[in-house]
């Protein structure tokens, strides 16, 4: 994945645009910025996300982008954080759809396409053959996920109710924890983000079924999407953004996320 020059110009003024005022001055930033990424550092999206943007963002602002991963609860931990820090645009979060999703999955709450993969040892080389053989086994299959609430975890129990199958959800803190143990065998399956999913795929540690998008991936374009494999109006993707504590004496914020957001446009 790249960035072209126009782009990355748009990124920079974007992410300043989306922090607190003090961010427009002409002294921000003067110190590095702490980018907080609510789940584990590896192979999740999220994470990939931050490295890739951090280094054009730092290249653009001029100042270090220090990633700060702080997995748990399906990402309101990290939330939590960035929601308490100070509000001066020197705190970021990278959110995703756990922001929108967690407020319906919590009680109280603080504050991109998937790919369907096997491990080698399970005997199913198609969609059709997983769903066949998690019916004859209900229960024994498993999957791993970033936790509750995360869009690979969502992801999976779509899949489990469109295709009307048993499968066993194990919780971890992240994506990469998760995507390691599939590769060692102590899983039997994930639904979890292309770019780190695939270098396990042409290591020949995991086995590629479909991808979560309505229509098939240009970057993988030989795999079937799931509702051609024969999961019925299946769609799941995901997607992130930056976000930074502003005051909570402004209008925007919202006391039952104990977090406050831009005003809409």
């Amino acid at each position: 994945m790249t960035i072209r020059p126009s782009r990355r110009a748009l990124l920079i003024s974007a992410v300043a645009a989306a922090l607190p005022r003090v961010a427009a001055a002409q002294t921000w930033p003067t110190r590095p910025i702490r980018l907080v990424v609510p789940f584990s550092a590896g192979a999740g999206i999220s994470d990939i996300l931050a490295r890739l943007v951090s280094q054009h963002l730092s290249a653009g602002l001029g100042q270090q982008i220090v990633i700060d991963n702080r997995p748990g609860a399906g990402g309101n931990l990290g939330a939590d954080i960035v929601a308490k820090a100070a509000p001066d645009g020197y705190t970021v979060l990278l959110g995703s759809s756990f922001l929108a999703v967690n407020a319906y999955l919590y009680a109280q709450t603080p504050f991109n396409p998937l790919l369907l993969v096997v491990h080698p040892s399970v005997p199913a080389k198609s969609v059709a053959e997983l769903v066949a053989l998690a019916k004859a086994k209900p229960g024994q299959l498993n999957y791993g996920s970033g936790g509750i609430g995360s869009t690979p975890f969502l992801a999976t129990e779509l899949f489990k109710a469109k295709a009307k199958v048993d499968i066993t959800h194990v919780p971890y803190k992240g994506g990469a924890p998760a995507l390691a143990d599939l590769a060692a065998g102590q899983l039997s399956m994930m639904i979890e983000n292309v770019p780190g999913t695939m270098p396990f795929v042409r290591g020949g540690k995991m086995r590629a079924l479909a991808i979560t998008s309505r229509t098939r991936s240009p970057l993988e374009p030989e795999l079937q999407t799931m509702i051609e494999a024969g999961v019925p109006d299946y769609e799941m993707i995901g997607w992130n953004g930056l976000r930074a504590s502003r005051p909570r004496s402004s209008p925007a914020c919202r006391p039952s996320w104990r977090r406050c957001w831009p005003s809409p446009r």
